[in-house]
C-alpha cells in the first residue's frame, strides 16, 4: 500500500508515524512544499512548543475550540491531551506543565518536538521530501489517487492524506473545492486589536490580569492577561476573543467597539461591593493611593482621570455618580477596535475544507474515497494555549489509525 501525507507538519509527522506502525509494510512519504518539515511547530510558544493543554480550565470543549468543538469531543474519545501527554513522554520527551495551564517540553525547546518527530518517522521508515508543492489530485479509475506536483513529479496512491494547514488567501483549497469538497471561506484567527486612542497606547507595556474581553452586542468573551502594546491590545485576552469573533470582526472590517472588564470579575455586584468599601473605609485618602482589584497604578491613573477626576480627590468626596462612573469604567471600559494587528509568525486561519464533506468518524473524504483530512486545512481551529496543536496530534493520530487499516 502506497500512502501520501500532504503537508510536513504536526498533523501530517502524526498521521505518516501512526499509519506506519500500523501497517509496517505500507510505503509511506511525506511531502513538504517548504524548504524545511514542521516549521511551524518550531516557532510556536516563542521556540518553546506550546504543545498541548491541560484543558484543567476547560469546562466545554466549545469554549477551545469557536469552530469544530463537536468533531474534537469527538475525537478526544479516541485521542486527547492526555494521550498526546503520554505520547510524548513515551518516546523520551519529558513534559512539564506551567501555572497557565499549557505544556511545553521540559527543555523549554520545540527542537525537542521536532526532533522526536523526525527521527522516529526516520526510523520507521518514512520517507519524507521537501519542496514538493502539490498541484493536483485526480481520482483514477481503479481508485486511486494521481498527484501531480509543481516540480513535474506525477505518482499514484492507494491513499492521500492532506495536513497542509492553514490557507490565509485560499489558493491551497481550490483543489479541495474542485474535487467537490465544499469549501469555509478562510479568514484570520488569533490576532491582536489596533486601538488608535493616544492616551491608552501611552500604557504600553502594562499588563493586566486578569480582564475580562467582550464584543458588546454579542456573547463572544474571552477572559485572561491583557497585555497593552504601541498599537493596541494583544495578550491572551485578546487573542482568545479574536479567535471567537474571527468572522464576526472579518465581516466588520476590523471595526467594532471591544468592551474590557478590568477587574476579572463577571458579577458587577462584586465591584460595586469593592468600591464602596473603599470609599467607606477610607474617606480622607487620595484616589491614587488605593488601587481596587490591584490593577497596576499606571492603569489606575488612567482610569481616574478617564472618569473626569484627579489623583488628588479624596474617596470621601465622591457622590453615588461618580462611584457609579468609576464602577462602570472598571467593568465595562469601552474601546474601538480600528484594524487587525499585523500577522504574527503563529497566525492560524479560521475557515478551511467544511466539517460536512468529511466522515467526521474517519476525516475521510465524503466525495474522494481514500483522500482524508487533518489539521487546519479543515475548518477547525482553537484559541491559544496549546489547543491548535493538541487537535493536530488528535486528527493525525485518528487519520494515521484509519491510513494504515487495510480493505
Amino acid at each position: 500500500m502506497t500512502i501520501a501525507i500532504i503537508g510536513g507538519g504536526a498533523a501530517g509527522y502524526f498521521a505518516a508515524i501512526e499509519a506506519k506502525r500500523n501497517c509496517p509494510s505500507a510505503d509511506i512519504t511525506i511531502f513538504e512544499k517548504a524548504p524545511k518539515m514542521l516549521a511551524k511547530v518550531e516557532i510556536t510558544g516563542g521556540g518553546r512548543c506550546n504543545l498541548t493543554n491541560s484543558f484543567r480550565l476547560i469546562s466545554d470543549v466549545k469554549h477551545a475550540y469557536p469552530r469544530g468543538h463537536k468533531l474534537m469531543k469527538r475525537l478526544f474519545k479516541r485521542f486527547d491531551h492526555r494521550s498526546a501527554y503520554e505520547w510524548f513522554e513515551r518516546e523520551g520527551v519529558g513534559l512539564t506543565t506551567q501555572e497557565d495551564e499549557c505544556v511545553f517540553p521540559q527543555s523549554q525547546d520545540s527542537h525537542s518536538i521536532i526532533d522526536c518527530l523526525m527521527g522516529l518517522a526516520t526510523r520507521l521508515g518514512v520517507k519524507q521530501k521537501t519542496r514538493h508543492c502539490l498541484d493536483s489530485i485526480a481520482r483514477n479509475d481503479d481508485g486511486t489517487l494521481h498527484l501531480c506536483f509543481a516540480n513535474g513529479m506525477e505518482r499514484d496512491f492507494d491513499r492521500v492524506a492532506i495536513t497542509t494547514g492553514g490557507s490565509p488567501k485560499g489558493e491551497g483549497l481550490k483543489m479541495h473545492a474542485m474535487l467537490g469538497h465544499e469549501i469555509e471561506q478562510p479568514v484570520p484567527s488569533l490576532f491582536t486589536f489596533n486601538i488608535k486612542d493616544r492616551n491608552f497606547l501611552e500604557l504600553m507595556g502594562t499588563v493586566v490580569e486578569p480582564v475580562i474581553a467582550s464584543i458588546p452586542g454579542t456573547k463572544m468573551r474571552a477572559e485572561g492577561p491583557l497585555l497593552i502594546t504601541h498599537w493596541g491590545m494583544s495578550g491572551p485576552a485578546a487573542l482568545k476573543l479574536s479567535s471567537h469573533a474571527a468572522r464576526h470582526l472579518n465581516e466588520r472590517q476590523y471595526q467594532s467597539p471591544v468592551a474590557i472588564n478590568w477587574t476579572g470579575e463577571s458579577r458587577r455586584s462584586v465591584a460595586e461591593e469593592e468600591i464602596g468599601g473603599i470609599a467607606a473605609c477610607n474617606p480622607q485618602k487620595q484616589l491614587a493611593t488605593v488601587r481596587p482589584f490591584n490593577i497596576p497604578t499606571r492603569l489606575w491613573h488612567y482610569i481616574i482621570h478617564r472618569t473626569g477626576h484627579s489623583l488628588e480627590h479624596r474617596w470621601g468626596e465622591l457622590g453615588k455618580k461618580s462611584i457609579n462612573r468609576i464602577i462602570e469604567t472598571l467593568t465595562n471600559d469601552i474601546y474601538q477596535i480600528e484594524g487587525r494587528g499585523k500577522a504574527r509568525d503563529e497566525f492560524v486561519t479560521c475557515g478551511g475544507v467544511s466539517l460536512a464533506s468529511v466522515d467526521l468518524h474517519t476525516l475521510e473524504s465524503k466525495v474522494c474515497k481514500g483522500l482524508f483530512f487533518a489539521g487546519e486545512v479543515l475548518d477547525v481551529d482553537a484559541i491559544t494555549g496549546g489547543f491548535n496543536l493538541q487537535a493536530a496530534w488528535t486528527m493525525g493520530h485518528v487519520v494515521g489509525k484509519e491510513l494504515g487499516i487495510r480493505n
